[in-house]
């Protein structure tokens, strides 16, 4: 039984899917709010919560170690959200965001 519980113990660790997501945000003056999630093992996804009574110009980036950078640029409209995801070609270990807003 003790040998059971070993095995078990030393297994749990591959069971962990998740990775940890880092936020640098640059807000001018927004209202803004964000969630992070790990869609998946080579997608990483952002919602952003626009609380404010005038839309947000948003720039985020992407970064997953070595690969080249995913921008997308999007217009998140006053008390609305939006979801950005991005794809990379190899599995994420650390996702870096970066979010630079500005009011329209």
């Amino acid at each position: 039984m003790k040998k059971c519980c070993a095995v078990l113990l030393a297994l749990l660790p591959l069971t962990a899917l998740a990775y940890p997501i880092d936020v640098e945000k640059n807000l001018d003056g927004v209202k803004l709010d964000y969630t992070t999630y790990d869609t998946d093992r080579d997608i990483g996804s952002i919602t952003l919560n626009n609380y404010g009574e005038v839309a947000a110009q948003c720039k985020v980036l992407f970064r997953n170690g070595p690969e080249a950078p995913r921008v997308r640029r999007v217009q998140v409209p006053a008390r609305q959200s939006k979801d950005v995801t991005a794809k990379f070609n190899r599995e994420i270990i650390k996702l870096r965001i970066s979010l630079d807003c500005k009011p329209q």
